[in-house]
């Protein structure tokens, strides 16, 4: 990570909270009136899109490239534009699809920036709970412009982990993962929407979230939360295709690293 790059830090962190503001009121309109939305199906039955994800990542791909037209965008729905700015926008219009047209809350905006390889901005609107988080490197964390910053003294033992799995990982797998979770004297929570636990993480709310397989539209932008509040997170790879695949993710507060990280075989 360079310093010109960031001297647009500011620039894009503005924008990033006005789309994700805007984009969070069009995905709440088309939840209001989901029973019209007809639903497709990608890899299997509980991988589901709908117009409401494409028009939603159509109008924050719009507002970027009106705004920052050399920078690059990966968006869940249309893929990678690459750009030679050295900024990546990472967005995923509604993560957590699968309880959006069921009717549940748990789902969310994000909108994330890499500067190279590392997350810089991390903006997560979460609209039927009236919630925004946002945070920036060296910035802090923020939920609805108050500061995040979390307890060393929560862990796996005294609080609560999330997790989470898709048709990427085997039965036996996730069930191993909660049988650990378990015997190190945890309890987890699963609500459907990665991003909204990182949040969550970054929040306190949860002591860590773990994934097996993520793509970088559900992760980068908490990533950038739980790291401003204090936290830590595994590293995604970024390299060139890389940053298109899945990979385990992990962010977890201070005192549930070293536990969380032998969960995952880190």
């Amino acid at each position: 990570m360079t310093s010109a790059p960031l001297a647009d830090l500011e620039t894009r962190l503005a924008l990033a909270e006005a789309m994700a503001q805007e984009a969070g009121r069009l995905a709440l309109d088309y939840f209001k009136r989901r029973e019209t939305l007809i639903i497709e199906t990608k890899r299997d039955l509980h991988d589901v899109v709908s117009i409401a994800d494409r028009e939603v990542e159509n109008l924050i791909r719009g507002r970027i490239q009106e705004a920052h037209p050399t920078d690059s965008i990966l968006g869940e729905e249309y893929g990678l534009e690459t750009g030679s700015s050295g900024y990546t926008w990472v967005i995923d219009p509604i993560d957590g699809t699968s309880p959006f047209v069921n009717g549940m809350p748990n789902w969310c905006v994000s909108i994330a920036v890499l500067c190279g390889a590392i997350p810089v901005i991390g903006v997560i609107s979460a609209p039927c709970h009236d919630e925004l988080y946002v945070a920036a490197h060296g910035k802090g964390a923020m939920l609805n412009g108050k500061s995040l910053k979390l307890d060393p003294s929560r862990n796996i033992r005294n609080a609560v982990t999330g997790i989470g799995a898709n048709n990427h990982v085997s039965p036996a797998f996730v069930g191993k993962m909660v049988e650990q979770v378990l015997e190190a004297g945890g309890n987890f929570i699963r609500n459907g929407s990665g991003a909204l636990m990182l949040a969550y993480v970054a929040a306190g709310r949860l002591v860590g979230y773990y994934e097996p397989y993520m793509h970088a539209w559900d992760c980068l932008a908490g990533y950038c939360l739980v790291k401003e509040a204090g936290g830590w997170y595994y590293p995604f790879p970024t390299d060139g295709e890389q940053l298109t695949k899945g990979s385990v993710v992990l962010g977890a507060a201070p005192g549930a690293i070293d536990d969380l990280k032998k969960i995952a075989g880190l």
